[in-house]
C-alpha cells in the first residue's frame, strides 16, 4: 500500500475535515481500481531458483526473528493504515489483536488528529493492552517537524500508545498534490537529526508509496534514524487518491499524472541495502502474498510490511486479519522451503534465476 499510508499528513482545515479525508482515504483504498500505482513493484522479476530436493521438513523451517528487542514470529509489520477517520478505532483493534495472536509487529497510522484534538481514534494505552508483546509503532509525518512538532509531540505520540519507536512518514508527493498540501519541507533532516538525538524511543523513517532513494537513505541514518522502510511504488499511490479526491479537472489532471511516480519497491530495497548495509530495513508497497516477502527478504529486507491488503480484513474482524496472514506465512515457509532455506537467512541468499548482474546481487 500507502501504500501503505492511509495516514498521511493533513491539511490546515480543522480536525473535522481532516477526519472528512481520512474517511476519504479509506474509501478509495478500499478500491484498488482507484488507489493502485501504475507502477509495478519490481518484485515479479525476482525468480527463485527451485530446488527440487530441500531435504527439510516443512514445519520445521524457522521464520523467527526480532525487532526492537522483541521477538517476532515472522518477519512482517503490519503497516500504517489509518488516521483521522472514526472507523479508525475498531480497525486499530482488531490489528492489534492480530498482531498479538500472530506475534508480529504494528505500525499504526498517523496520530497528528489524535495529538491536536479530543479525538484518539483507538490510539490509546488500550492498544499496548491489547497487543503487549509486540513491536508498537508510533507515527506522524516529517513536513509535521518544520510545523511546529517536536520533542513534546514525539513523545506524546509514543506514550499514547506506549510504542516501541516512532515512524516519521515521508509523503512529498501526497502533499504537493493534495489540496491544502503541507509545500515546506525545507529543515526537514535538521529536525529529523535533533529529534533523534533526543527521543528515547529509536525513529523508523517511511515513505508512503514512492519510495526512499539511496542518497536519502544514507541521509537520514546517519541523521540518526534506527529503521528505514522504503515504501516503494507498486502499492497504493497517494496521487491516484488525491486524484479521486480532487475538487475539479484541474487538481485531478495534476494529481493523476503522478499515478506512476515513484521507485519500484525492489529496486528501493536493493538501494537502500547497499546504501546502509547494516540498517534493519523494512519493504513494503505493493507486497501480495508470501511469495513478495521471500523475494523482498532475498533482496535485503528484514521485514517487510503490507496495509492495503489487508485493510478489507482490518474492517471485519480480527480473525480475518488472523486468516489473512497465517495465510501469507504458510506461503513464506513453502517458498523457504522451495529454495532449501532452512530460515530467513539462508533465505537471504537463496540461489535465484538471475534478474540483475551477479554484481548487483
Amino acid at each position: 500500500m500507502p501504500r501503505d499510508e492511509i495516514a498521511a499528513d493533513a491539511p490546515r482545515d480543522g480536525t473535522g475535515a481532516l477526519e472528512a479525508r481520512k474517511n476519504d482515504h479509506l474509501d478509495i483504498v478500499l478500491d484498488p481500481s482507484r488507489a493502485r500505482s501504475v507502477t509495478a513493484s519490481g518484485l515479479d522479476a525476482i525468480r527463485f531458483e527451485h530446488c527440487a530436493m530441500p531435504e527439510l521438513q516443512l514445519d520445521a523451517i524457522d521464520l523467527r526473528t526480532s525487532l526492537l528487542g522483541k521477538p517476532l514470529q515472522a518477519p512482517l509489520l503490519i503497516s500504517s493504515m489509518t488516521g483521522g477517520a472514526r472507523r479508525a478505532a475498531t480497525i486499530n483493534r482488531h490489528l492489534a489483536e492480530a498482531a498479538q495472536a500472530l506475534g508480529i509487529a504494528l505500525g499504526v497510522g498517523s496520530q497528528r488528529v489524535a495529538l491536536e484534538s479530543d479525538a484518539d481514534q483507538g490510539l490509546t494505552r488500550e492498544l499496548r493492552r491489547l497487543a503487549p508483546s509486540v513491536p508498537l509503532l508510533a507515527n506522524f509525518g516529517a513536513a509535521q517537524l518544520v510545523a511546529g512538532y517536536g520533542l513534546e509531540q514525539a513523545r506524546r505520540a509514543v506514550g499514547m500508545i506506549e510504542a516501541d519507536a516512532l515512524i516519521i512518514h515521508f509523503n512529498p508527493l501526497q502533499e504537493a498534490v493534495q489540496r491544502g498540501g503541507d509545500r515546506d519541507w525545507r529543515g526537514v533532516l535538521q529536525a529529523i537529526e535533533r529529534l533523534a538525538g533526543a527521543l528515547e524511543v529509536p525513529l523508523v523513517a517511511k515513505e508512503v508509496g514512492a519510495g526512499l532513494n539511496a542518497t536519502v537513505a544514507r541521509q537520514l541514518v546517519d541523521a540518526g534514524v534506527a529503521i528505514i522502510d522504503v515504501a516503494g511504488a507498486g502499492g497504493t499511490s497517494w496521487a491516484a487518491v488525491e486524484a479521486e479526491r480532487g475538487i475539479d479537472a484541474r487538481q485531478r489532471a495534476v494529481a493523476q499524472a503522478f499515478a506512476g511516480w515513484g521507485i519500484p519497491t525492489a529496486q528501493a530495497i536493493h538501494e537502500a541495502r547497499v546504501a546502509c548495509p547494516k540498517t534493519p530495513l523494512i519493504a513494503s508497497g505493493g507486497i501480495r502474498d508470501g511469495v513478495d516477502v521471500a523475494r523482498a527478504i532475498r533482496l535485503g529486507a528484514d521485514f517487510v510490511g503490507q496495509a492495503a491488503g489487508v485493510l478489507e480484513r482490518a474492517l471485519e474482524s480480527s480473525e480475518a486479519v488472523i486468516e489473512h496472514f497465517q495465510i501469507l506465512i504458510e506461503q513464506l515457509r513453502v517458498a523457504c522451503f522451495c529454495t532449501g532455506s532452512r530460515d530467513l537467512a539462508e533465505l537471504g541468499r537463496a540461489r535465484l534465476v538471475l534478474p540483475l548482474a551477479p554484481e548487483e546481487l
